[in-house]
């Protein structure tokens, strides 16, 4: 199926690894133009090379923070107009309400939630101008299947479901789409992260990690490519009537009654 993506420019969040680096390789290999933006400079280089590799595209860099202030208005400045823009940057910290400090929840929430919303807000404007363009927010499923030993987690995706309903109602009238993926528990180093904390957390003992994984759908963990190829599908112009819709990406577990 042709995509028809080929020449489209997009920036990827949080791409030099995971799911943001799955979405950028499977853009490029389907012709479009993706721009890489995360922290690390050096590890930007190295999945930009590793695209290169795979799909004989070079893709574009630019090593920003997007926790800090001003910094999307920086990005935009270096980036130029988009096509598409995928919000995937986060690292909410897992635990109960009482193992989660202020500080920690409000740096979760810096990064990820308003993040997504501050380069929504800079981006949907040129689109709305232009009458065309997808915004595509990678959230999780903790936002529609919350669990109090993610709690901070649950209400910042939540919020982000929330928002990507609120914009993507809003802009079909001026030609732009938005959509969100819920992705559930993705083979990427975030994930064994959190397997880690829940399991200190529920047992002081982290090495007991893969304890958390079990009863997963299919019997395994979702692959970060198999997250990509839906946003990718969500972003083509195949999924033209897709917006304001967040997809649950999650094998049915929300529906298993485990």
């Amino acid at each position: 199926m042709d995509l028809q993506l080929v020449g489209k420019r997009v920036l990827i969040t949080g791409a030099s690894k995971g799911i943001g680096l799955a979405c950028a390789t499977a853009f490029a290999r389907e012709g479009a133009e993706p721009i890489l933006a995360a922290r690390d400079d050096a590890a930007l280089q190295a999945a930009s090379q590793a695209i290169l590799a795979q799909t004989g595209r070079q893709p574009r860099t630019v090593a920003v923070d997007l926790a800090q202030p001003g910094a999307a208005a920086r990005e935009l400045e270096r980036t130029g107009a988009i096509d598409i823009l995928v919000n995937n940057a986060g690292a909410v910290p897992g635990g109960a309400l009482d193992q989660v400090q202020d500080e920690r929840w409000r740096a979760g929430w810096d990064l990820k939630v308003h993040g997504y919303i501050d380069l929504a807000r800079h981006y949907y404007p040129l689109m709305r101008a232009a009458g065309a363009g997808v915004i595509a927010n990678i959230i999780g499923m903790a936002g529609s299947a919350p669990r109090a030993d993610y709690i901070c987690g649950a209400a910042a995706n939540a919020s982000l479901i929330a928002f990507t309903r609120a914009l993507g109602g809003d802009g079909p009238r001026h030609g732009v789409r938005v959509f969100g993926v819920n992705p559930s528990r993705t083979r990427t180093d975030r994930v064994l992260t959190l397997a880690r904390q829940r399991a200190q957390a529920r047992w002081g003992d982290e090495s007991r990690w893969q304890e958390t994984l079990n009863d997963l759908p299919f019997g395994h963990l979702m692959e970060p490519e198999e997250v990509a190829d839906m946003v990718v599908f969500g972003a083509s112009p195949r999924a033209g009537y897709l917006s304001g819709t967040v997809i649950d990406l999650d094998g049915g577990e929300q529906y298993a009654g485990r």
